[in-house]
Order: structure tokens, then sequence, then C-alpha cells
């Protein structure tokens, strides 16, 4: 039961390690693009999926590893559960605003990059913080 546990924490560590690598990949080609309709079509295709594939990755193994724990709460899980509803949300918002982001509009995709960078600053740091909290623990 033991090697199970360790396996499901080094699979969870690594969902940590690839959402950080998804949220710096999406974060560099928004900066790198310049084009609104290539973006959105990348964005849609690619990078949507996988951002919320890796997510779904972390919480699944999160949720196994505290069936295996017997659903035992600790600081350290809620605060899991809390950043990873904060990452949701702010993902979310990110993407609606991109949706409803007009394709005929000149300078819309520059008003949006601010906002997106931010947005993704701020879940780059906090899956930082936490995930250096959890490997140090």
């Amino acid at each position: 039961m033991n090697e199970m546990y360790n396996m499901g924490l080094s699979l969870h560590s690594i969902g940590a390690g690839t959402i950080l690598a998804v949220i710096f990949i999406n974060l560099f080609i928004l900066m790198s693009y310049n084009d609104l309709k290539k973006y959105k079509r990348l964005h849609s295709i690619v990078l949507w999926p996988t951002t919320f594939t890796v997510l779904g990755l972390s919480i699944f193994t999160g949720v196994i590893m505290m069936a295996a724990k017997h659903l035992d709460f600790t600081l350290a899980n809620i605060v899991m559960v809390v950043v990873s509803i904060i990452y949701i949300f702010l993902e979310v918002k990110r993407v609606k605003s991109l949706k409803y982001l007009s394709d005929t509009k000149e300078h819309a995709f520059n008003a949006y990059k601010p906002m997106a960078r931010t947005i993704l600053q701020a879940e780059l740091l906090l899956i930082t913080i936490i995930s250096i909290w959890m490997w140090l623990l």
C-alpha cells in the first residue's frame, strides 16, 4: 500500500510540474503572437485543452491521494483545494475574455494581452509557491 501511495505522490508532483510548464508555455505563446485569429485558433485547439487536461490530472491524483489517506484534511490539502479553485477561476476568466474578444477591432489583442499576462503570471506565482511548499514538506 505504501508503494502505491508513493507512486501516487510522484504522479501528483509530476502533474504540478507539468502545470508550471503549461502556464509558462501559455505565457510565452501569448507574448510571441501578434495575430488574434491565429492565437484564438491555437488557444482553442491546443492550449485550452492541454491546460485543463493537465489540471485534471493533478486534481484527479490529488483526489486519489485524499482517498488513500481516508479523507484526512490537513492544512496542505485545504490549501491545495483552494489554490485549484482559484486557478480554475482565473483560467475561466482569461478564456472567457478571449472568447468574447472581437476579431474585427484593430487593437483588441493589444488590450487583451496585459490582462492575460497578469493572470498567467499570478497563476505561475501561485502554483510555484504551492509546489515549492509541497515539495519541501
